[in-house]
Order: structure tokens, then C-alpha cells, then sequence
């Protein structure tokens, strides 16, 4: 009786010490958690990540691209496009005069009041950097739910698109002025992007293991060594 007490006590000791082992490290799920929050919160604040012209003038951050393109198409109703301008329109306007944003004035700050009648050839010229921050933009709030490839294939496709209009110049800019400016925090984007997919190293694994081998048969064998 003392012997079966003690080894279900060490057993249920050993099973403690697993479970609490078991959450500790840098998981890739954990990895994929924090990236992706980081990830949501340059997004959603409107964290300046490059500087590119567009319809409503120089935009720094994707959702103020994918704003721009939901207003003058209307794709959206312009409470929608608010919403999602809200959160980086307060954080900005409390760094620089401490004050909140009025809710009726979030168009006229980013000069989104008549960006229907502007030419839409600056975004065409620009469809990487455009079809790029939709993808960022989506893949930010789906990842929160579901971590995926959105993001970095948002986040690269913009990156392609600046690489494509600064070194390369097309479409080619005279006006210095609205040159294209790729910021640090570009670079915080494109990890995070990255590493908010979740490699589920344990299934791919098993996935290997589980395909089945060809085995010749007996019939081939004993005919080859005759």
C-alpha cells in the first residue's frame, strides 16, 4: 500500500512538473501571439511606416491608403472609414496638443472630404502599394482571430511597391516633395509580419512520418536474386 502511494505521489509530481513545463519558452504559438498584437497595434494606431503620394496627398501608413480608396469608391458608409481612422487620429492628436479628435472632423484631417473628385491615376500607378495595404490592413484584424499569411503578404507587396517607385522610378517623380520615404518602424512591420505565422512544427512532423514507404514484394526480391 506505501509503495503504490508513493508512486502514484511521484507520478502526479512528474505530471505537475510537465504541465508547468509545458507553457514555458518561446513557443511558436507564442511567437505568432505577440508579433501579431504588434503587428495590429502599428496598424491600427497609424504608426507612420512609409511616405508615398495618393489621392488625399501623402499617405504614411496602409490604413490611411485603404481610407482613401473606400471613400472615394464608397465602398464603405463613412462611419466605417471613421472608425478605423479613430484610434490613430486620438493617438496622434494627443501627442501633439494633448487634446481628443472631434468625431465629425476625422475627414477633414486626413483631407478625405473630396478625394472623390481627385484623379484616380496616382493610386493606378500605384496598385502594389494599394492592393498591398488592403491586404495589411484585413490581415491585421483577421490575425487577431486566426494568425495567417495575410499580413506578410500585405506587408511585402508594399514593400515592393516603394522598392519599385524609389529605386527603380516607375512611375517617375519629379517633385521632390512627394519623393517616396520608407520609415524605420518598416522594418518592425515586415518582422512581425513574418513571425506572426504559426509554424506548427509537431503536425508537419507527423505528416512525414505518416507517409506510408513502398516495400518491393517477395516475388520481385526472390526474382532478382535468381
Amino acid at each position: 500500500m506505501a509503495t503504490t502511494a508513493a508512486s502514484s505521489s511521484s507520478t502526479t509530481t512528474i505530471g505537475k512538473g510537465k504541465g508547468k513545463g509545458k507553457g514555458k519558452g518561446w513557443t511558436s504559438f507564442r511567437v505568432s501571439y505577440i508579433a501579431t498584437r504588434i503587428y495590429f497595434f502599428l496598424i491600427i494606431f497609424q504608426i507612420p511606416l512609409f511616405s508615398i503620394q495618393c489621392r488625399s496627398g501623402m499617405c504614411t501608413t496602409p490604413i490611411q491608403v485603404t481610407s482613401t480608396q473606400l471613400v472615394a469608391n464608397e465602398i464603405f458608409p463613412s462611419s466605417a472609414v471613421k472608425a478605423l481612422l479613430y484610434p490613430g487620429a486620438a493617438v496622434s492628436s494627443l501627442l501633439s496638443n494633448m487634446t481628443i479628435p472631434r468625431w465629425d472632423n476625422i475627414l477633414h484631417m486626413y483631407n478625405l472630404t473630396e478625394v472623390k473628385n481627385a484623379s484616380a491615376t496616382v493610386d493606378l500607378q500605384r496598385l502594389e502599394v494599394l492592393a498591398g495595404s488592403y491586404f495589411a490592413v484585413a490581415g491585421a484584424f483577421i490575425g487577431l482571430i486566426k494568425p495567417g499569411r495575410m499580413s506578410m503578404f500585405g506587408t511585402l507587396l508594399v514593400v515592393w511597391g516603394l522598392v519599385k517607385e524609389g529605386m527603380l522610378g516607375k512611375p517617375v517623380n519629379t517633385d521632390p516633395t512627394k519623393a517616396v520615404y520608407v520609415h524605420p518602424t518598416m522594418l518592425v512591420a515586415i518582422i512581425s509580419a513574418i513571425s506572426s505565422i504559426n509554424y506548427n512544427l509537431k503536425k508537419a512532423a507527423k505528416a512525414t512520418l505518416a507517409r506510408p514507404v513502398a516495400k518491393p514484394l517477395q516475388s520481385s526480391v526472390k526474382s532478382k536474386l535468381k
